[in-house]
């Protein structure tokens, strides 16, 4: 059985608080202070102690995956699925440890949008100045030319990026499952221009800078063995400090900050934005529009904002488990009635596949997915 270091330190404390709590009340001043000790003692901060580093690899071979012929993400050496619980009972440390592997999927899924289904990808916002945060979406060679048709495709919330619809299945299950790849090849093949957005691309992550005190003593009109004595005491209370701060948190990870861009800093945002600079400039005469989860609520607010222009351009949407809300969102009579006759969400449902679900909404129909995997799938 293995003890961690937490138990250990905070062993000895436990043994005695057991010890006084079988004396008479001359041990409750003990008791008190013990106490007093543990409440102050961050357990979480703690069991940090007891991680490895948080140093992983930035490349899927350095953390021996690959993705085989299926698509699926297996170990190099055994074959076998990812697996999570890497160090067991250290939860925080394996959603790291998942987090940086979810950083480079997203790096290979973009490669792949280039590579595989021959997409451009496009600076955003489109003036921004050589200094300021941008972002980016993905476009065929003929999104803006092709004069027939176009198809938009708008992922949900969370940390999905361009051209994914789940990092969870593109980990668990295989890149067809979790990637929009499969939407965008069959798009480019039946004739469609294709526009892939990015509206979760909402900002840059700098590391904050560091704040220097500058010293009182420096300014001050103290004698200068009074200063060089306040000195030594700030020094050593530094000293201290430092100390105490590389014991309680060993780990410590850096502070960041976060630089939002330029009129795409929320999903909502980012559509209306790419709506105005791109797909209204766009020559097709029918703009079909995909739409997951949250992305049905940002096409949603899109319609609120360009109405109009929508109706012209848009002739019919596929929602998946979309999470938009004609009340909440305020959208008018005219919006309800044009979704009604040009939408459709497929949903999560036990129902056969495209049964019809009841709504308490009145906005588009709503159809059975029959579960969240085939709401994606249901509408190629």
């Amino acid at each position: 059985m293995s003890i961690s270091l937490s138990s250990l330190i905070l062993l000895p404390i436990w043994i005695s608080m057991a010890q006084i709590q079988q004396g008479g009340p001359d041990e409750k001043e003990k008791t008190t202070a013990l106490k007093d000790l543990l409440s102050r003692i961050d357990l979480d901060e703690l069991m940090k102690k007891d991680e490895p580093p948080l140093d992983f690899p930035d490349t899927l071979e350095g953390f021996e995956y690959a993705f085989n012929e299926k698509g699926q993400l297996r170990h190099i050496k055994t074959g076998e699925p990812f697996v999570f619980n890497y160090q067991e009972d250290l939860h925080r440390w394996n959603q790291k440890r998942y987090e940086a592997l979810g950083e480079i999927i997203t790096k290979y899924v973009y490669e792949l949008l280039e590579k595989d289904c021959n997409l451009k990808k496009i600076s955003i916002p489109v003036d921004a100045t050589e200094s300021e945060p941008k972002s980016f979406i993905f476009m065929s060679e003929d999104a803006l030319t092709n004069p027939q048709k176009l198809m938009v495709l708008i992922h949900g919330s969370g940390v999905v990026r361009a051209g994914q619809w789940a990092r969870r299945l593109i980990i668990n299950e295989d890149l067809d499952s979790g990637t929009q790849i499969p939407f965008i090849k069959r798009a480019m093949d039946e004739g469609y221009g294709v526009i892939v957005l990015n509206p979760n691309e909402n900002y840059i992550e700098v590391e904050k800078p560091k704040i220097h005190v500058q010293s009182s003593s420096d300014s001050s009109d103290e004698p200068a063995e009074k200063r060089e004595r306040k000195d030594k005491v700030s020094k050593e209370t530094k000293k201290r400090r430092d100390f105490y701060e590389k014991y309680r948190n060993p780990q410590r990870e850096k502070e960041m900050m976060q630089l939002y861009i330029r009129e795409n800093g929320s999903p909502e945002e980012h559509a209306i934005y790419v709506w105005d600079h791109f797909i209204a400039q766009s020559a097709a005469e029918n703009v079909f529009f995909v739409a997951h989860s949250y992305g049905g609520l940002a096409f949603v607010e899109l319609m609120i904002q360009r109405e109009a222009d929508v109706k012209s351009k848009v002739t019919a949407v596929a929602l998946t488990d979309s999470v938009h809300n004609v009340w909440h969102q305020e959208a008018g009579k005219t919006i309800r009635e044009w979704m009604r006759e040009n939408c459709c969400n497929w949903v999560s449902s036990s129902e056969p596949l495209d049964t019809s679900v009841e709504s308490m909404l009145p906005d588009c129909p709503r159809v059975s997915a029959v579960h969240a995997q085939t709401a994606l799938s249901s509408i190629l």
